[in-house]
C-alpha cells in the first residue's frame, strides 16, 4: 500500500494560541477528495493525536473535522500558561512539527 506524507495532502498545518491555557492545531486541505481521504484513513483522530504527542486523551479539549472548511482542528490543555515561567512556545507555534510526517495511506 502506497502512502503519503501528511505535508504533502495538506495546504495548512499549524498551531497557534488558543487562549492563555490552549495550543489550537488546523489542518486545511483545498481538494474535499483529499480531505476526505485523510479522514476516512482515521490516522487523524483525539486518541492517534494524544499518542502522537504522548499526551493524555484528557488533555485535548476538542477535536473537530469540519466538512466546510475541508479542515481537522483539535485543542490540547496546556501544562503552564503561555509566557510563563518555563513556557518555551509563548505564542504555540511552533508544536505542529510532529503531524508533517503522519503517513496517509493511498
Amino acid at each position: 500500500m502506497t502512502t503519503e506524507k501528511l505535508h504533502q495532502l495538506a495546504k495548512t498545518i499549524r498551531s497557534k494560541n488558543a487562549g492563555v491555557n490552549k495550543i489550537t492545531f488546523d489542518i486545511i486541505f483545498r481538494e474535499p477528495a483529499v480531505y476526505e481521504r485523510v479522514k476516512r484513513s482515521g490516522v487523524i483522530t483525539a486518541a492517534s493525536m494524544a499518542a502522537l504527542y504522548r499526551i493524555p486523551r484528557e488533555r485535548i479539549s476538542d477535536f473537530v473535522e469540519y466538512d466546510p472548511g475541508n479542515a481537522i482542528k483539535f485543542t490540547i490543555y496546556r501544562l503552564r500558561p503561555s509566557g510563563s515561567a518555563g513556557d518555551g512556545d509563548i505564542f504555540g507555534a511552533q508544536q505542529y512539527a510532529p503531524l508533517l510526517d503522519l503517513e496517509i495511506p493511498g
